[in-house]
């Protein structure tokens, strides 16, 4: 892992800056007036690559990636063979082949994360998509889908929106292992509707809700171990063999805990205390006995091992209520390195730096040593390419182990770490919850200076590296601080980004308030490049011919997920291509169209001519699934309409979208596209209405659904001119729909049956 090393200094510190697309976004990260997000052309959409079970793209439970760098994986459970759980694995392999999706629920330090292992090095061969591993921990329902992407396509710098991310998890069919997993109740539903042809196997919080009727998850307890297990983990992870008192002390010990395995991975850490202690009496008896001759006729044993026994008994074992409370004990008997990672893991709320940062922040140059003496004692595990501590070790560790000023200076340090070149956007992403618990332990000192200045370099490149759940608590974080100090100039960049932010979620309501603080602020403080930022930022959100790119609407599919087995059977080949997939819309709509009377020319074309299209739609890769509109924040249509039909998404959506006859170019007697805010019709319902017989001495033009009011001089309407009417806006030049020459999709429709709107 390649660190920057050495001084530096304040002025060194730079903001990481890039471009990344989010849906049908580019947004550019780190400019000095802060982000900017704007239509993405459409020669730029990235084009995912489904990424093959042969490539190298997935890793251990909480493992660390090749670009991550070195970490110590202590001794614990998960590095020995797995005991007293046959029978779960089993049960669990079998629930997974048959498609079914799992939560594991069971108390703190039960094994899960151990279970999860196993069993996900066993079910490699179940499903076509193998196996993906995912790190739940911090992580939102957005956050884990997006891994889940990235595991499964080769996208990078790419975000998908909800409708596009569930096309491409629509034909994923693995098994996804996820530790650790925060999301709960109708989060974690959403998860499994994202991508129905997957199947789970979640390990959760001990306290989570209970799943609602109708569920895909099913619980599986998690109980513990056995005694005889119990008994041999100890054994194993002590050393040498067990004798009577202390057999005697973990059978206690067992029904206390109700065989956690997590207690005797630290009980055996407490036996190697204690051997420790009996070989310091050893060596004192030795030097007392005879190193410097003072004793005329030394008696020895004939076997070490028994003078070794006779003094282990008197050492005495620890009580029950230590047993059960070990924390505190155990870190008094760590090494003076592993002792201050601890202090200084306590004053980041249970989070450990990587090793790699140890030197610059406290002074320690083994760091893994130390990482690996911590997690061998039951106190840290490693998990989303970092360490934490175990549950309950926090809580028990805050009253005797105070900061003491280690975590002074961290935030300096991070500020230049991730500007530094040599540093990765993964190597960013698996210290996200470390400079958040920077963050939080300067705000809780009273440093807000600092928790700004790692907040404003934090930020974008969190953002490149799609930690967006992270991006967004480090944005509230420094807009906390700002207004704690009273620089305006900083609030109004929080403000900013969290605008930014805000757009590239799909929420303008937030977007719009955000920015126009910001704006507010920048133009109070006389900031004119900054107030020039927030203003185009304003002006996209607001513009009726540009505005942003909508996502689609994830489809939640009813039921449980079919066999994993049959997921690639099940897929006709022939529905594979996007191609035959619109070719069999386009024919469907033509015939329902011919059944009722109406003849519609529509034109068709393959993938070559995608970039014809309007490159604000906000589709990718020329799909023929129509997104719903991006609501307008400030339009004339109220927000209550953006869903009042099927075509409200024609009247509303990323641009206007010519009707189902063709567009003004080709049928000039088609109904021209409704512009939202442009007339006084844009806020009333376009529902799909039926057709009807035209007046007598009326022709009917092609393609035309609606009967048109009878002129007063008598004369029928001329085909070729468009009628005009308050309720029908007339379409402009200017409207991108209206000069192309691209094909055509019949606009805010629910199906492939159902013609467009008028």
């Amino acid at each position: 892992m390649a660190q920057p090393s050495g001084e530096f200094r304040q002025e060194a510190v730079r903001t990481r800056g890039g471009e990344l697309v989010s849906g049908g976004l580019l947004v550019g990260v780190g400019a000095p007036d802060g982000s900017e997000a704007g239509p993405c052309p459409e020669e730029w959409r990235p084009r995912p690559r489904r990424i093959e079970r042969s490539e190298p793209a997935r890793g251990p439970v909480g493992g660390v990636g090749r670009a991550v760098g070195p970490l110590a994986l202590g001794a614990g459970p998960a590095d020995l063979p797995l005991l007293d759980r046959e029978a779960d694995t089993a049960e669990l392999l079998a629930l997974l082949a048959e498609g079914r999706s799992i939560r594991l629920v069971g108390q703190a330090g039960s094994g899960r994360s151990a279970l999860l292992s196993a069993v996900a090095e066993a079910a490699a061969d179940l499903a076509p998509g193998g196996v993906v591993q995912l790190c739940g921990h911090r992580r939102t329902v957005a956050d884990l889908l997006q891994d889940l992407f990235a595991a499964t396509h080769h996208a990078p710098g790419y975000r998908p929106d909800p409708g596009q991310l569930a096309a491409h998890l629509a034909d994923v069919g693995a098994i996804v292992v996820i530790d650790a997993a925060e999301p709960s109740g109708a989060e974690l539903e959403d998860l499994l509707a994202a991508a129905p042809g997957c199947a789970f196997l979640i390990s959760a919080a001990p306290d989570g809700p209970p799943l609602p009727p109708g569920s895909r998850l099913q619980d599986h307890l998690v109980a513990g171990l056995s005694r005889s297990a119990c008994l041999a983990l100890t054994a194993r992870l002590a050393g040498r063999p067990l004798d009577v008192a202390e057999k005697a002390w973990a059978v206690d010990l067992w029904f206390e805990s109700e065989g956690l395995p997590l207690r005797f991975v630290q009980a055996a850490a407490l036996l190697r205390q204690r051997d420790v202690s009996v070989d310091a009496l050893v060596a004192a008896e030795d030097d007392r006995m005879d190193v410097f001759g003072a004793v005329d006729e030394p008696v020895h044993d004939a076997d070490p091992a028994v003078r070794e026994n006779a003094l282990r008994g008197t050492v005495p074992l620890p009580s029950v209520a230590e047993t059960a409370s070990p924390a505190v004990r155990l870190a008094e008997g760590l090494s003076e390195p592993a002792q201050a990672v601890l202090r200084l893991a306590v004053a980041l709320g249970g989070e450990c730096p990587t090793a790699p940062h140890l030197p610059a922040l406290i002074d320690v140059g083994q760091g893994e040593a130390a990482l690996a003496e911590l997690a061998d004692a039951g106190l840290a595990v490693s998990i989303g390419g970092h360490h934490r501590l175990t549950a309950g070790a926090l809580d028990l560790l805050v009253p005797h182990w105070p900061a003491r000023g280690c975590v002074d200076g961290a935030a300096q340090h991070f500020s230049w770490w991730v500007g530094h070149s040599s540093v990765t956007l993964e190597q960013i992403a698996a210290e996200a919850e470390v400079m958040i618990g920077v963050l939080l332990a300067d705000r809780t000192a009273g440093r807000h200076d600092a928790v700004v200045r790692l907040a404003r370099a934090a930020a974008p490149a969190l953002a490149l590296s799609l930690r967006w759940g992270a991006w967004e608590r480090v944005l509230q974080l420094g807009l906390e601080a700002a207004r704690r100090t009273g620089s305006a100039v900083d609030q109004a960049w929080f403000h900013h980004e969290a605008g930014v932010h805000a757009i590239c979620v799909q929420q303008p309501s937030r977007a719009i308030a955000e920015l126009e603080t910001a704006l507010t602020l920048r133009t109070t403080a006389g900031e004119q490049r900054g107030t020039a930022a927030a203003r185009r930022m304003l002006d996209l959100l607001r513009a009726e011919g540009r505005r942003l790119p909508a996502a689609a609407p994830a489809v939640a599919a009813p039921g449980r997920a079919p066999v994993i087995r049959k997921i690639a059977a099940r897929v006709p080949a022939g529905l594979k291509s996007s191609r035959r997939r619109r070719a069999a819309v386009v024919t469907t709509a033509v015939l329902t169209l011919g059944v009722l009377g109406t003849a519609v020319a529509m034109s068709f074309s393959g993938p070559d001519e995608a970039r014809g299209k309007d490159p604000h739609n906000g589709r990718l890769d020329g799909g023929g699934t129509e997104d719903p509109p991006f609501p307008q924040p400030s339009g004339s249509a109220a927000p209550g309409t953006a869903g009042a039909g099927p075509g409200a998404a024609a009247t509303q959506g990323g641009s206007p979208e010519p009707s189902a006859s063709g567009s003004a170019s080709h049928s000039p007697s088609a109904s021209p596209t409704r512009k939202p805010s442009s007339s006084p019709g844009a806020g009333e319902s376009q529902t799909p209405q039926q057709p009807q017989p035209p007046a007598p001495g009326q022709p009917q033009p092609p393609g035309q659904q609606t009967v048109q009011p009878p002129q007063t001089t008598g004369q029928p309407p001329k085909p070729t001119e468009p009628s005009h009417s308050p309720s029908s806006p007339v379409s402009t030049p200017t409207s991108p729909s209206a000069t192309s020459g691209s094909p055509t999709v019949p606009s805010g429709t629910a199906g492939p049956s159902t013609p467009g709107p008028s």
